[in-house]
């Protein structure tokens, strides 16, 4: 992680949610759907679904969409089958790109984001081509100014937390994934933290600057078209935008 603050990557992404909050509902949307057919509709005995209501409503998504999604799914009314799928490419000057996808036809999804990387100098890869540097990890942002640092880490020193980060406006705070996530984010909800975010994570094992002015533009412009396509869930990357 070596000082890299994901909370510049997340302010970025709020910064586009608030202004495409239909896009988001959308995503989200397909998220809680596919998590209800999986594990059932009933939040206290799927985490993931309580998780993703939590997640939703850190959105700004109303209460009656995400009660709207979850009868709709439990019911029945809800037959699209969603496929999760994880491209891979090179953005300009080989940053290596992450795509988790949540799509009901592979073929439109894997066709947009090939002209994505075709128009802004990069290329998808192959299944394998850029996986390798990065690690699944559990991330839980914390603002900064609500809680005592000391205390903070005091409490920290009884989880799996496998590395603290402290950034100007936020706490970083980083885990294996699964058990020691979960665990972690429990025993942290139950001392009365809250979240700014708190989810598994692609984090890439080094980072790389992009020197070039226009290579620098269009990977923002790819990133950009990434993340306004409603089948895309997340972006990963390892571009240095220091």
């Amino acid at each position: 992680m070596s000082g890299h603050s994901k909370w510049k990557n997340i302010m970025h992404k709020k910064e586009k949610t608030d202004s495409q909050r239909a896009s988001v509902f959308t995503k989200i949307g397909r998220e809680i759907s596919l998590c209800v057919k999986q594990f059932g509709p009933d939040p206290a005995s799927n985490s993931k679904l309580k998780d993703l209501i939590a997640k939703a409503k850190q959105n700004n998504v109303p209460n009656e969409n995400i009660e709207r999604v979850i009868k709709k799914a439990a019911g029945g009314a809800d037959d699209t089958n969603y496929e999760e799928i994880t491209y891979e490419g090179y953005g300009p000057a080989g940053i290596a790109v992450l795509v988790k996808c949540l799509t009901d036809n592979r073929n439109r999804t894997a066709g947009n984001l090939r002209h994505y990387f075709d128009k802004n100098n990069g290329n998808l890869g192959q299944t394998g081509s850029v996986n390798w540097m990065f690690s699944r990890k559990g991330v839980i942002v914390i603002e900064k100014e609500l809680y005592d640092e000391d205390k903070l880490m005091e409490l920290l020193m009884q989880t799996p937390c496998e590395d603290f980060v402290t950034e100007p406006e936020v706490y970083e705070i980083y885990t294996q994934p699964d058990d020691d996530f979960l665990g972690t984010k429990k025993m942290l909800e139950d001392a009365g933290y809250q979240f700014l975010s708190a989810e598994e994570e692609m984090i890439p094992s080094n980072y790389s600057g992009i020197q070039d002015q226009e290579n620098r533009e269009k990977m923002q412009k790819l990133l950009d078209m990434l993340e306004d396509d409603d089948d895309v869930q997340n972006v990963y990357h390892n571009w240095d935008e220091e």
